[in-house]
Formats: C-alpha cells, sequence, structure tokens
C-alpha cells in the first residue's frame, strides 16, 4: 500500500489559556465531525472533509459545558421517500445532579446543528425548551450513551441500569424543521459494571470483566411478546409480527399521549434474546501458583454485521463473530484472541457491508498508528482450527507521528483521522 494524501489541520485554540480537544466522534453518513474540549463542551462541523482542508471552518456548532457523555444518532424513516436526518445528543447533570439532561441537537441544512424540539409523554420525561430532555434519575458518577440507527441506550454506572430509547422525526412548523418523538422501550437491571457499550446491526453489546454480552436490540424494543389465545393460528403469527421492533410501529404516528413501554430485563437473562462470550484469558504463572489476570473489554468496534474487534484493559484484540442474525431467535458466539505485538491504547474501525473485508487501525498511543491487513474474517475463522489458536492479521502499513497519539478515529474504510497534541492529521491509504 502507498501513501496517497496527507493533511494537518491546526486546531481551532485561540490561545493558550483556551480548553483543548481531548476526543473526536465522526457521523459518516453526513461528515460531521464533534471535538470534545478539555472542559466536556463540544464544537460541532457538519459536511467537514479533513483531507480536502488545512483549517477548521469558521461556522460551527458550540455545545456548552457541562456533558458526561455523547453520541451521534441516525433517524431513518421506513418511507423510502423521506430523508435520513443526523441528532447529536449529549447527556449531563441536571439540578447537582438528581437529573439527567439529555440535549438533541440536529442537523439542517441552512443552518448545521441547532436544538430539536422534543415530544416525550412517558412517566419520568419531560421536555423544556430551554433545556432539553429531563430524566428523573439521578446522574451519579457516570453516564455512558450508545447510538445508531432509530435507537439509542444510556448506561448509569449508579444506577447499575441501562435504558434502551427509540427515536422518531416528526414534520415541525417550518420548512426545514423537525420534531423528535422519543420514547423509553425497555430497561437492562445490571448486576456487573459495564466497561463499554454499543449498538450495531440490531444487536446491543456490553463490554464486561473478562467477555462481551450480547443482546438481540429487536428482542429488547418489542419486549416479551404474549400470544393471543383468542386469534386463529393463521392470524396470531401476524399479529405477533407487526409490532417487530420497528419504531414506526412502536410509536405510532401521531403526538398524543404514548402508553407506558418499559420491557424489563437482567444483564444475565437467559430467554434468548442474550449471549456471554468470554475473552481469552492470560495465565500468569508465579512462584507459588497459576493466577488469571481479570481485563475488561474497554472498547468494541463493529467490522461486519456479525463481526466485532474487542480492546481489552490489558492492550489485547480479540474477535467477536456472531452465529446468529438479529431476526433469528437465540443468539450464540465465538472469540478468538490475536497475536500479542504491542499493547494496544487506541482502536478505530469503520464498518462497510458491501466490502468482505475490512481495516483496522490501531495505536499503541505514543507516536504510530498501525493499519492492519483487511482479509475475509469468515474464512480466517473457518481456517482456526481450535479455541486455543489465534488469529494472525499483520500490519501493513505505519504511520508516524511527531505528536503523542490521543485519539484515533476512522473517517472511511481507508482513511483515518489522528489527535495529536494540538494538530489533527487526515490521511488517506491507497
Amino acid at each position: 500500500m502507498v501513501l496517497v494524501q496527507a493533511s494537518k489541520l491546526t486546531l481551532p485554540n485561540p490561545s493558550l489559556s483556551s480548553p483543548h480537544i481531548t476526543s473526536m466522534l465522526f457521523e459518516p453518513n453526513s461528515l460531521s465531525l464533534a471535538l470534545m474540549h478539555s472542559d466536556s463542551s463540544f464544537s460541532l462541523y457538519p459536511s467537514f472533509s479533513p483531507l480536502s482542508s488545512t483549517s477548521f471552518p469558521s461556522s460551527h456548532t458550540l455545545i456548552p459545558s457541562p456533558s458526561s457523555s455523547s453520541t451521534f444518532l441516525l433517524l431513518q424513516s421506513s418511507n423510502p421517500n423521506s430523508t435520513s436526518r443526523v441528532l447529536f445528543l449529549v447527556a449531563a447533570p441536571h439540578r447537582a445532579g438528581s437529573e439527567i439532561l439529555l440535549r438533541f441537537y440536529i442537523l439542517q441544512k441552512s443552518k448545521g446543528f441547532v436544538r430539536a424540539p422534543v415530544v416525550c409523554s412517558q412517566k419520568d420525561l419531560r421536555f423544556e425548551s430551554n433545556l432539553g430532555v429531563l430524566v428523573n434519575v439521578k446522574h451519579g458518577v457516570s453516564i455512558k450513551l450508545a447510538g445508531s440507527v432509530n435507537y439509542f441506550a444510556m448506561y448509569s454506572v449508579s444506577s447499575s441500569k441501562i435504558w434502551v430509547f427509540a427515536a422518531k422525526m416528526e414534520d415541525g412548523d417550518d420548512d426545514d424543521g423537525v420534531v423528535v418523538k422519543l420514547m423509553r422501550c425497555a430497561v437492562i437491571e445490571c448486576s456487573k459494571p459495564i466497561w463499554s457499550l454499543i449498538i450495531s446491526f440490531g444487536f446491543l453489546l456490553l463490554g464486561e470483566e473478562n467477555g462481551v454480552r450480547v443482546f438481540n436490540l429487536r428482542r429488547l424494543v418489542k419486549g416479551r411478546v404474549k400470544k393471543d389465545k383468542n386469534l386463529k393460528p393463521e392470524s396470531r403469527g401476524i399479529s405477533e409480527l407487526a409490532c417487530n421492533g420497528d419504531v414506526e410501529c412502536r410509536m405510532g404516528k401521531h403526538r398524543g399521549p404514548v402508553k407506558q413501554m418499559n420491557a424489563k430485563f437482567r444483564q444475565d437473562d437467559r430467554d434468548g434474546c442474550t449471549c456471554f462470550v468470554a475473552l481469552k484469558r492470560n495465565e500468569v504463572e508465579t512462584k507459588s501458583t497459576t493466577k488469571v489476570m481479570s481485563v475488561k473489554a474497554i472498547s468494541i468496534q463493529a467490522l461486519s454485521q456479525r463481526m466485532f474487534m474487542i480492546l481489552d484493559s490489558a492492550g489485547d484484540l480479540h474477535l467477536l463473530c456472531l452465529s446468529n442474525s438479529v431476526m433469528g431467535g437465540n443468539i450464540a458466539g465465538c472469540m478468538r484472541q490475536f497475536p500479542h505485538t504491542m499493547k494496544v491504547q487506541n482502536l478505530a474501525t469503520l464498518p462497510d457491508v458491501s466490502m468482505r473485508s475490512q481495516t483496522v487501525w490501531i495505536s499503541d498511543g505514543y507516536h504510530s498508528v498501525h493499519l492492519l491487513a483487511t482479509m475475509d474474517m469468515d474464512n480466517a475463522l473457518n481456517a482456526t482450527d481450535g479455541d486455543e489458536k489465534l488469529l494472525h492479521l499483520p500490519a501493513i502499513q505505519v504511520i508516524f507521528s511527531s505528536e503523542r497519539i490521543q485519539d484515533v478515529i476512522s473517517l472511511a474504510s481507508n482513511a483515518i483521522l489522528i489527535l495529536g497534541q494540538g494538530s489533527l492529521y487526515a490521511y488517506a491509504i491507497s
């Protein structure tokens, strides 16, 4: 592979006293970039192409602090003629942490990211136009958000709960306006700490100690189906499949009151909608005994519809393969570990379902980023004999940075954005 394009962008910090950039988020559909500052504020840049720019555009949206977590969310309608819309969601404490504040910013073509009005009528949810959506839950020490298409999850460390929400767009009062309709669908009672979470390709994945737990999102949002005994057998199946987790069906087409829908699950639920896949354990020999190191799944990145890359707290990489699709019943999976070559600090992927092979970017957190070889993961797994044999994924390109690397995000299957100490570096590989 040959490096074909590189670009350096000076970060928009007018003075040394200004908050510096600590992390990044990227939304590939709208090419939106979110930069988090050290004071927990955000700068949002829509339609931003770092490979063709040397400086940041002057027009952007500044989201004031405080904020504890954020995510992008894509709103799609079942109507093929409807245009998808992009939301940026920020969680923050409110009233000394007695409530959680959710602020929604929607991307408009003419104005960039602006505050989005929200309709919510369920218990413990209320919208205030000057603030956002207030959730009657204590904020506690930490909140984590994970967004996908039409759904997002919120994890509260202090409450030991995960809430799954659905979002739907409705026409607003002006030509470019959209109202967001919000509905809480499910809650998961957690008995163990969660170190990472994502929603991707119809799955909710939780990074836990020594493994990853996978929930079928479809089963979560539709709840536990109860069969109507009064229906004829040929009609019963139609009734059960009518509301199959689709956001249009679950939330209705009007802004009126929504019936309380809060399916309850446990983290270790075994009714078929979840499974736990253990990480490969590392044994450490001592003079007296052999101990097993406890590691946490601290980052989960999707490679394809059923392949996920896992980074653990020891800096090792694992590949999670799910055997069933979201349309199936029970979920099962297997985990394989990659050879230990370096302590990985940053992991970035951008799945492309149109390609059989994917690219993986990893960084040691110092001055290098490695592009791992693209390969057919399905064939790699089939060729691996036994649980103890490791997968091999050699690095075929290495990028060196003069600044210490803080964060890495994937812009495309062949492009990456690197956050240094005072600059952003964009690279395209061909």
